[in-house]
């Protein structure tokens, strides 16, 4: 709601819950003018272009593919889908549609990640690249442990990881990664004993000789985590708070330069989820591709599939319409 109000090109014209009395109270409280108690319903409302998919991980591919056959555009929240079978068969649909469908990796909108990008390109490019995050989650009963809903570190925190060394790593054609090892602290928290992941670390292999690691963390307590270094040819890169870089700093220096700091840039005040919006109305007007597509998200995935084999877990279930159907629970 807060980006919209700075993109002209938007207006919030709708909002659907499972509940109509939970819809007409956020929109009464938004001003948004209609207020449905399907996600259904919208779709079907022929004044709406374009969805914002924020369900439960597992509900992201099958609203998706909902929205898609109701041709509307999409801006799904990450991670994309609940496995990479889900995702490929969204990228699939999102191909044929001539829609705008978009993950909202919200960072990669930001001047200062195309700024990293640049810096990394300047050093020579990036030899080794290392990632954390890390969620502070009080409530062990938070849906983002649910395994049915597609929960765990990995989905939630870690995708943003991959995301951020694919950038990174297999820019510009130097080709994606493979995981070669995973390690997993699991936890059980539903009755019927499906294991979520606390905690997942990650290494990644590129084909032009990179390597990355990455480790993504839920605690009871403490504070948010996003940093990122990266080992380049020519010198060193550091950017704390990667996923909000209007709060990092990005940092460089240059060994062909004796150490010197080369770069020392904070990131500015305007969220990345006006940038992300902005891009998300310019794709729908001018069809531009999206670096965050459909296509590019399934590749996310298939990593995050890849990882939880690698420690031993299995990858989310995919969920369809029945967990929970719309208009229930």
């Amino acid at each position: 709601m807060e980006p919209s109000a700075d993109v002209p090109e938007v207006t919030v014209a709708a909002v659907a819950a499972r509940d109509l009395l939970r819809a007409e109270a956020f929109a009464l409280r938004y001003g948004i003018p209609k207020a449905y108690g399907s996600y259904q319903e919208m779709l079907d409302d022929p004044d709406v272009d374009a969805i914002y998919n924020p369900l439960p991980n597992a509900l992201h591919g099958p609203w998706t593919l909902r929205a898609i056959a109701a041709g509307k555009h999409v801006l799904c929240e990450k991670p994309f889908a609940s496995n990479a079978d889900e995702a490929a068969q969204v990228a699939a649909a999102a191909a044929g549609s001539g829609l705008v469908v978009m993950e909202a990796m919200h960072y990669r909108y930001h001047p200062l990640t195309r700024r990293l990008s640049d810096v990394v390109a300047e050093l020579g490019g990036a030899r080794h690249l290392q990632a954390w995050t890390s969620f502070a989650i009080a409530n062990p009963d938070d849906i983002r442990y649910d395994f049915g809903l597609g929960g765990g570190a990995l989905m939630d925190g870690g995708c943003y990881a991959i995301d951020c060394l694919r950038l990174l790593g297999a820019g510009d054609g130097r080709g994606e990664p493979s995981v070669t090892g995973a390690l997993a602290d699991p936890v059980a928290l539903d009755a019927g004993g499906a294991i979520a992941d606390r905690s997942l670390a990650a290494r990644l292999a590129f084909p032009g000789g990179a390597t990355g690691w990455f480790e993504s963390t839920f605690t009871r307590d403490g504070e948010f985590r996003a940093d990122l270094h990266v080992i380049c040819r020519d010198g060193l890169v550091h950017l704390d708070n990667f996923i909000f870089p209007q709060r990092g700093r990005l940092v460089a220096v240059s060994d062909r330069r004796g150490g010197a700091v080369v770069a020392d840039e904070p990131g500015d005040g305007e969220s990345t989820y006006v940038y992300q919006l902005r891009a998300f109305a310019a794709a729908i007007a001018s069809a531009d591709p999206v670096p965050t597509s459909a296509e590019h998200a399934a590749v996310t995935m298939r990593l995050i599939d890849d990882a939880y084999r690698a420690a031993g877990l299995a990858p989310r279930p995919t969920a369809g319409l029945a967990l929970p159907a719309d208009g229930e629970g």
